[in-house]
């Protein structure tokens, strides 16, 4: 049997197959009724599950193609990113922000809208110019934002409906420094009131608390390094919060060796802006993970009402983030059309615990426009979370136009889609 990385989930494909080379997988695609792709296995739900065949894409060739005259670069669905990012540093490129975990693939980490923070910084899928991929019937198809336009977008986050995502070609920017410094002793008081200064107060920051008190335990700050080599601290404008003592880890008790270096030193982009070294166990392991976005007007609220549920959440709790992401016009992005502020969880790996509380928060924050991560448990209706996009319908006939036959389709896209 296969399972997701959390283990919480056994895939029900019939076959899995790790084809070699893009000919196989399209003989692969072509003989099946059903099938779904499978990059690092990072979802928490049945996204990419499927009662029919699994194609695991880390099997194709690995390529990283740098087109450094037009600063993009092609790679492999099946890429992590802490290869690719070592790749492109070695060349004085860089992308514009990373994911917390560098574990995570290319493809399946743009596919489901997945994201790092900053204000300003998109997520993942924004940097993404063209896609290739395998259509029902074996047939080969290309996307661009260059040719295709408005149609581009509905094609980026596209939870596997349209195909599989053979290569995807991303805009880069010149390599740069970034310096990471942890504050502790956050009032939650202060955060509500001063929140944009917070999140403004450095290039990419991340609020974590365990709902054990009304404070966040640790404010991560990553700050592009200054061009004049001075240290710099970038918590020295927050007074609401004091520098750690030394070395932390989000979650309590864990190692802080398995997370990227936080003493001030200026470092390589993709050193810093992750939150853990790619040569260890991402975040604890042993864990479930849900994550609801929400427009950025409605932060405050949404954290006074988490404060209310820190009862319940507490005890099934890990280590709770807040994140800020840049919005974008991608269909189904979680972020499309809106300044997104990103709540997410780690919970301790009991699904009969957790799935109650994720019923409670789903009730407080319905009022303020959540989108749930296309990746992680979830228990809100498909009807509510049709609604919160906009572009749902033209998704739906995209995905239709493109499979006509329901190839791609799998319990996840039959609940989202089908009203």
């Amino acid at each position: 049997m296969r399972t997701n990385w959390a283990g919480n989930l056994t895939f029900s494909a019939r076959r899995v197959h790790r084809p070699a080379t893009l000919e196989e997988l399209r003989r692969i695609v072509a003989g099946a009724d059903r099938v779904k792709a499978l990059g690092s296995g990072h979802s928490f739900n049945d996204v990419a599950d499927t009662d029919g065949d699994l194609v695991d894409v880390r099997g194709l060739p690995a390529g990283i193609d740098l087109d450094s005259a037009a600063g993009t670069v092609r790679v492999a669905a099946g890429v992590r990113y802490a290869e690719l990012a070592a790749e492109l540093h070695a060349h004085g490129r860089a992308l514009p922000n990373t994911a917390s975990l560098p574990h995570i693939s290319v493809a399946g980490s743009v596919a489901t809208g997945t994201h790092g923070s900053g204000d300003g910084n998109g997520g993942l899928a924004t940097s993404v110019r063209a896609l290739d991929l395998v259509t029902a019937g074996g047939e080969t198809a290309a996307f661009s934002r260059d040719t295709d336009g408005d149609r581009f977008d509905g094609t980026v986050v596209s939870l596997g409906a349209l195909g599989v995502v053979t290569h995807l070609t991303l805009d880069t920017v010149p390599a740069y420094e970034v310096r990471q410094r942890v504050l502790t002793g956050l009032r939650l008081a202060d955060a509500t009131a001063h929140f944009d200064a917070i999140t403004g107060a450095a290039y990419s920051v991340s609020l974590f608390t365990d709902w054990k008190a009304p404070r966040f335990t640790q404010v991560w700050l990553k700050q592009l390094a200054q061009d004049d080599g001075h240290a710099h601290d970038p918590g020295a404008d927050l007074p609401w919060a004091v520098p750690a003592e030394g070395p932390v880890h989000p979650v309590p008790g864990m190692d802080p060796a398995y997370c990227t270096p936080q003493d001030g030193t200026p470092g390589p982009w993709h050193e810093r802006l992750p939150h853990f070294r790619p040569e260890f166990v991402p975040s604890s392991g042993e864990e479930l993970q849900s994550e609801y976005l929400l427009p950025r007007a409605h932060a405050t609220a949404a954290l006074d009402a988490l404060a209310v549920l820190a009862p319940v959440i507490a005890p099934v709790l890990q280590i709770c983030e807040v994140r800020t992401v840049a919005a974008d016009r991608l269909w189904l992005s979680p972020a499309y059309g809106r300044d997104t502020v990103a709540l997410h969880f780690t919970w301790i790996k009991d699904p009969a615990a957790v799935l109650p509380v994720l019923g409670r928060i789903e009730s407080a924050l319905a009022p303020l426009e959540p989108r749930p991560h296309w990746g992680k448990l979830s228990t809100v209706p498909a009807g509510q979370v049709r609604a919160a996009y906009p572009r749902m319908a033209a998704f739906a006939a995209l995905a239709a136009e493109t499979d006509p036959a329901g190839t791609f389709r799998n319990a996840f896209l039959n609940r989202l889609l089908d009203a």
